[in-house]
């Protein structure tokens, strides 16, 4: 007897009831059913708990003395870092379906799937959401549709699954097959896809890989085509402002001064602020199809691109020095070859670039014409990086390493939060 490894969804469990039993011919799959939840007793379940094991490791936000850092799929853990060298993780933020974050004052700001989720973060141990915005990231959009009503009592959500091996005869299978060919959306191909599920406030510091991104009163959020703008000034309760259509394969988000560097598989784009609650294309620069995240200081933009992914199948790994000095006009300065690259944070004339595999690496950037490369950390694969106050948080595929860079040319690591296997 043969086992063929298909998921189905749990409407076509009926047709396994058929009394067609008179073939000797068997065969066996594997039935993935559904356990649904309602919106709302999963939006009830978005709270903080007891600190869980850190299974990977996605976005990050710093704030103060805390990291909030980003499991994506699954939500956010919560670590007080008031000293670097023995970080402890403090508390997890169930939120399913969250890939990025951003924070202010008192209020922490996350996506959940499409939804955006405003949690009350006063008090680091008992955080709870306070309003719920549906479905504003609609390229991320799950369970909202054109019968869907904004009653989360009414929309079903899933949550996991139950598996087990079921054994028909062959004429049940094929109408199975012939099923999951016709109604492709009823077959459960990745489950993880789903459910993986005064004074001016401070403003959490994010990461150069970040999709959110806070500058005084609003917050900017990019899909994959779009740049969304919520007005924070009442920050419990923010008001979208403006949509902004981009294209195509927008990742990512860097504020500077009056600006906003976005970029994209296709190039970067720079966004004017004058008018913060519906900011204005101001300039781009275009290139081939490469993964691209981006930071700028006052007169250059620094971009990497990454190949050999599904952004690109060409193996071009490189650091763009971009000069926009004319923001309408940005210029190719000078390109650096480089593995494998990711995220990149500047603090002064340093530059440090996440070269995935190759590590972490600094550079003498006073001269951004002619880098100089100071230092190569390697044993960690480099994600993203925070750069702040001689201090480097760096989010690595083993975990989240911080690095003391007060001496650039030796740079000391203080502390790793490891990946629990």
């Amino acid at each position: 007897m043969k086992k063929f490894p298909l998921l189905f969804a749990a409407a076509f469990v009926l047709l396994m009831q058929q009394s067609c039993m008179k073939d000797s011919c068997r065969r066996t799959y594997t039935l993935q059913t559904p356990i649904f939840k309602t919106l709302s007793q999963v939006r009830a379940e978005m709270h903080s708990t007891a600190p869980q094991p850190l299974k990977a490791t996605g976005k990050l936000n710093l704030f103060g003395n805390t990291i909030f850092l980003n499991e994506t799929g699954r939500g956010i853990h919560i670590i007080d870092n008031s000293n670097p060298a023995s970080p402890k993780n403090m508390g997890f933020i169930n939120i399913p379906g969250n890939v990025n974050l951003a924070v202010k004052g008192s209020y922490l700001y996350a996506d959940s799937h499409s939804d955006m989720v405003v949690f009350d973060i006063s008090n680091t141990s008992n955080v709870v959401p306070v309003k719920f915005l549906n479905n504003v990231m609609k390229e991320k959009n799950v369970y909202w549709n054109s019968t869907a009503t904004n009653n989360p009592d009414s929309i079903k959500v899933v949550v996991g699954y139950n598996t087990r091996d079921t054994t028909v005869d062959c004429q049940t299978y094929d109408m199975l097959v012939k099923a999951q060919v016709n109604c492709p959306s009823c077959a459960v191909a990745n489950p993880s896809l789903l459910y993986s599920a005064a004074a001016p406030a401070q403003t959490g510091v994010g990461g150069s890989m970040a999709s959110f991104t806070i500058v005084n009163n609003y917050l900017y959020a990019v899909g994959s085509s779009s740049l969304y703008c919520l007005d924070i000034s009442n920050p419990s309760s923010p008001q979208q402002t403006a949509v902004k259509n981009m294209g195509w394969g927008i990742e990512t988000i860097y504020p500077f001064q009056d600006k906003l560097f976005m970029g994209s598989r296709t190039g970067m784009f720079i966004y004017s602020l004058n008018d913060p609650a519906n900011p204005t294309a101001q300039g781009s620069f275009a290139h081939l199809t490469f993964c691209d995240p981006v930071i700028a200081d006052n007169q250059y933009a620094y971009v990497t691109l990454r190949g050999g992914t599904m952004c690109n199948s060409t193996n071009v790994n490189e650091l763009d020095v971009l000069d926009v000095n004319d923001l309408s006009r940005p210029a190719l300065k000078k390109t650096y070859p480089l593995s494998n690259p990711y995220g990149l944070a500047k603090d002064g004339n340093l530059l440090l670039v996440c070269d995935g595999t190759a590590g972490l690496k600094l550079y003498e950037a006073s001269s951004p014409a002619s880098l100089q490369l100071i230092k190569q950390i390697n044993g960690l694969e480099a994600y993203d990086v925070i750069a702040i106050n001689k201090l480097a948080v760096v989010v690595a595929r083993e975990g989240l390493y911080q690095f003391d860079y007060s001496n650039p040319a030796n740079p000391k690591q203080l502390s790793k939060l490891s990946i629990s296997k």
